[in-house]
């Protein structure tokens, strides 16, 4: 399965959107009130034409706890959605598939479009996860605050989510937020059956592995030295952050 990646220059950004449009404008507000809002694909497909009709902002509830998301549609989404909703009925799902009207776009057809309009301008780490991605990396970018988008996506540490965004962690945010609980709790998990010892004895056995592969003359992949490469760069930078606490 290919990497999904958030969306990070505006320039990329804008050629997927315009692309997104030359397919179905249908796509291109699914992909807007993504990016706006944080929401999950699932979620979005239960909007209703009642929902969007004569609105300059949506109101988004997301994730297991409840955080509130507001999405100021600009002026020209605005015309955009106007014109898409227009002679429509207030019941009726905003974002439909080909064979009814009845029904929301299927996540399958939501996942092929966006893949073709990623191929159509060179993007291949493309799927229905990229709405959400982008959303929390421009959010992280603008903001710097990796604890209100780890809430937000109700993911268990920061580190996931600066994986999840693709971003090398930040220990030093991460050291500043940590509280005593999490201490605590990382104290019961390390010395709990020597979790902590087998950790890094796994660790040890893999770079073991890396070390011998490396020894043996340039047998690998290309692709190979390119990953232990950023592997060993990252450990550099994190047992730096950890010696200077």
């Amino acid at each position: 399965m290919n990497w999904v990646a958030p969306i990070k220059d505006e320039e990329t950004l804008q050629l997927f959107r315009e692309t997104l449009r030359t397919i179905d404008d249908k796509y291109y507000i699914l992909f807007e009130i993504g990016i706006g809002t944080g929401l999950q694909l699932q979620d979005i497909l239960q909007f209703k034409v009642k929902d969007v009709r004569g609105k300059d902002r949506l109101q988004a509830v997301i994730g297991t706890r409840k955080i509130k998301q507001e999405f100021i549609l600009k002026p020209e989404l605005q015309a955009i959605i106007a014109d898409f909703i227009k002679d429509r009925d207030d019941n009726e799902y905003l974002i439909t598939g080909y064979a009814s009207k009845g029904k929301p776009l299927s996540r399958e057809q939501a996942y092929r479009i966006f893949k073709q309009a990623g191929s159509r301008i060179g993007l291949k780490s493309i799927g229905t996860q990229t709405m959400r991605k982008t959303f929390a990396w421009h959010y992280y970018k603008e903001t710097g605050d990796i604890h209100y988008i780890q809430t937000l996506l109700n993911h268990a540490s920061p580190n996931i989510t600066f994986r999840y965004i693709g971003e090398k962690p930040n220990i030093q945010v991460i050291y500043d937020k940590i509280t005593e609980v999490e201490n605590e709790k990382a104290m019961n998990y390390l010395l709990t059956n020597k979790n902590g010892v087998n950790d890094i004895d796994r660790i040890i056995a893999d770079l073991k592995q890396i070390r011998k592969q490396l020894g043996s003359s340039r047998t690998m992949s290309p692709g190979f030295y390119g990953r232990v490469d950023i592997l060993l760069e990252q450990m550099h930078d994190i047992l730096k952050d950890y010696h200077n606490q």
